[in-house]
């Protein structure tokens, strides 16, 4: 098969023939091979591209674009599968929000408040210790 033989959006069968840090090169047939980009190997983030593929693993590939010139062609593997459900999405159409919508900005943001609560701490230690200086400098 030619590159010209594949189309974009088709889904194919695909065998690893070599994993770098930036994706895994992915052979269609014996003269055509393609690269998945590690963004496009899962749903979600890819830390460490070894963990999701190795030499040799057969897998499902879409064609996401073909350059005609160089005859070099993008791979999805997560193109090929279902996308997981999400449990924080937005309920409801858009709009302004609904009672107790201050309360799930809270939850969402507890991260920034236990950071904020901690800063006005640490400012009240730090007061502590220079009014103590002070103290000892008047002395």
């Amino acid at each position: 098969m030619s590159v010209t033989q594949y189309e974009v959006g088709t889904i194919v069968e695909g065998k690893v023939t070599g994993v770098k840090p930036f994706g895994a090169f992915v052979a269609l047939d014996d003269n055509n091979q393609g690269l998945v980009h590690i963004s496009e190997v899962a749903h979600g983030y890819v830390q460490d591209i070894n963990d999701e593929l190795s030499v040799g693993d057969e897998v499902k590939v879409k064609v996401k674009s073909i350059e005609e010139d160089s005859g070099k062609i993008s791979l999805s593997i997560r193109a090929t599968q279902e996308a997981p459900e999400r449990k924080e999405r937005r309920s409801g159409g858009g709009g302004a929000p609904k009672q107790g919508g201050q309360k799930k900005n809270q939850q969402q943001n507890q991260g920034f408040n236990t950071l904020e609560d901690k800063l006005k701490d640490w400012l009240k230690q730090s007061n502590e210790i220079q009014a103590d200086l002070n103290k000892r400098a008047r002395k």
